[in-house]
């Protein structure tokens, strides 16, 4: 990129530096991959699904910064950044009108850790026991209807 023409010019003087990796930094909220200790999908910032790994891993890394997407409402955040609150981690909320990303929460370092696994798993929910019981209940009535 040595020999720069004006229309080099012209477009990083309207739009600013290109950096490397756009797409990735747009998807993280404006960080890298590899810099990510956890990330957390915006359904899982809203349910609070991802607090306990979250809150787990502000401990083992007290030396991160917590990005918050600026599209998830402030009631939904209260949570993560109480954590960030308690463990003195700073919080900073992206707002970009122009990407769109599932990411609603980013523990981040300023420099590369290039760790595997960076997002959780939704774990299933189990059928609760009540539910069985009413449909058993029902269930026994329909039988008993039939039966007698």
């Amino acid at each position: 990129m040595a020999n720069k023409n004006v229309d080099d010019y012209l477009t990083e003087g309207m739009y600013g530096t290109r950096l490397p990796k756009d797409a990735e930094r747009k998807q993280f909220l404006g960080t890298l991959r590899e810099r990510i200790v956890i990330a957390l999908t915006i359904g899982q910032v809203m349910t609070d699904k991802g607090v306990e790994k979250l809150e787990e891993a502000m401990k083992e890394n007290p030396n991160t910064t917590l990005l918050i997407n600026g599209q998830v409402s402030y009631r939904f955040l209260k949570e993560e950044k109480d954590l960030a609150k308690k463990y003195n981690i700073t919080y900073t909320t992206i707002t970009n009108e122009e990407s769109d990303t599932e990411i609603g929460a980013v523990l981040t370092y300023d420099y590369a850790i290039d760790k595997k696994e960076i997002f959780i798993e939704d774990e299933p929910e189990e059928p609760s026991q009540e539910k069985e019981e009413q449909e058993t209940t029902f269930l026994s009535k329909i039988k008993r209807i039939f039966l007698d």
